[in-house]
């Protein structure tokens, strides 16, 4: 299957004290046609600042693309013009996202590639009305005026679930409660019906109810608009039935990368491990939950051999000198640990991911 955006070699550096610093090391992914990619790992870890370099929205200085690409193919969309000077793949039907200029960027977000942020008070504009907000992504990439801008942003409204839309099109962020709020950042997003959806970490701000209610919504909204999603989060629970593939990300770097069956039933990371480790659902009554004992690395200092070696109780001598290049464990599965090294000694995995293993050989699935 060919992807429709592909992220190769990404390097994202960040300047301090005079000198850039890398914070995203080399990533590389596929997003295939209406799938979803969860992209999951710990604050800090590169996954926003990895897909925000997508949209060109990172803060340049002092942030820099220092290499990579960011294919996007098969657009049929008029946004890929014969006549951008700015354009450079080297590919055949794709643009590199990266390579283009803040006027070409424009033409492409909205149209083919949107994003929904994780804090929808600080993504909506207090003094204009949600119908206003909406309307103008529709305005400027569609050209809809009048009643028929209106018409459609109503539409929209009651798409992404909001109750009386026609009298809510007229209202102001102040006025939705925060789950509310968060549909509304939805439509926006949507509102040009993108190929890609960027989710980063949607639900975060939103008790249980709630987020359980967005999730579903986005599944349909993904259904319904047919969608490719990129959802960011740092729970694995949270897209063990959203996501087709999981990436795992740790210090700037994807350690592990697989379909979402693969990812919860044979990881291989021990930073996996601890992830899957710390999820509540997978406790024991009356025992104490599992945490990730440290701090993840300061990306401003270099980081030697494999980053998560400081915070795990079962590294090797070498995971402190090298760092582990990816072992292909299936032909849809890698990952970088020097434990799938065939020389390394071999080492049982937790007690919670034995026991992930042992339901799934009995059958049964997670989430069940």
């Amino acid at each position: 299957m060919n992807p429709l955006l592909s992220v190769q070699d990404l390097t994202i550096e960040f300047l301090r004290d005079g000198a850039y610093q890398p914070v995203v090391r080399n990533v590389s992914f596929n997003v295939y046609r209406g799938r979803t990619l969860g992209i999951v790992g710990e604050s800090g870890s590169g996954k926003s600042v990895s897909c925000m370099s997508i949209m060109g929205l990172l803060p340049i200085p002092p942030a820099r693309i220092a290499s990579g690409k960011a294919l996007l193919y098969n657009n049929t969309k008029k946004t890929i013009a014969s006549d951008d000077a700015d354009v450079a793949t080297g590919e055949e039907n794709a643009i590199d996202l990266l390579s283009l200029s803040e006027d070409g960027l424009r033409r492409h977000r909205g149209n083919d590639i949107s994003m929904i942020f994780q804090e929808p008070m600080t993504s909506l504009n207090p003094l204009k009305t949600v119908g206003k907000q909406i309307g103008e992504a529709v305005r400027l990439h569609q050209g809809l005026k009048g009643a028929a801008l209106r018409q459609a942003v109503i539409k929209i409204l009651g798409d992404v679930g909001i109750p009386e839309p026609e009298k809510r099109y007229a209202q102001y962020p102040h006025e939705f409660s925060g789950g509310m709020r968060q549909r509304v950042v939805i439509a926006i997003a949507i509102a040009c019906r993108p190929k890609i959806l960027i989710c980063d970490e949607p639900t975060t701000a939103l008790d249980v109810t709630i987020q359980a209610q967005i999730l579903n919504l986005l599944k349909k909204l993904k259904k319904d608009y047919n969608l490719t999603v990129i959802f960011i989060t740092h729970d694995l629970g949270v897209v063990a039935n959203i996501a087709d593939r999981v990436a795992v990300m740790y210090a700037g770097d994807i350690i592990e990368i697989g379909t979402s069956k693969e990812i919860f039933y044979e990881s291989r990371h021990p930073y996996t491990w601890a992830l899957l480790s710390s999820l509540p659902q997978l406790g024991v009554k009356g025992e104490e939950l599992y945490s990730i004992k440290g701090t993840p690395p300061n990306l401003f200092k270099e980081v030697r051999g494999d980053a998560f070696a400081p915070r795990n109780p079962q590294a090797l001598a070498i995971d402190f000198e090298k760092i582990p290049p990816y072992f292909d464990i299936s032909p849809t599965h890698k990952a970088k640990t020097w434990l799938l090294d065939p020389r390394a000694p071999k080492i049982e995995p937790p007690a919670v991911i034995q026991q992930i293993r042992a339901a799934k050989k009995g059958g049964a699935e997670y989430g069940e």
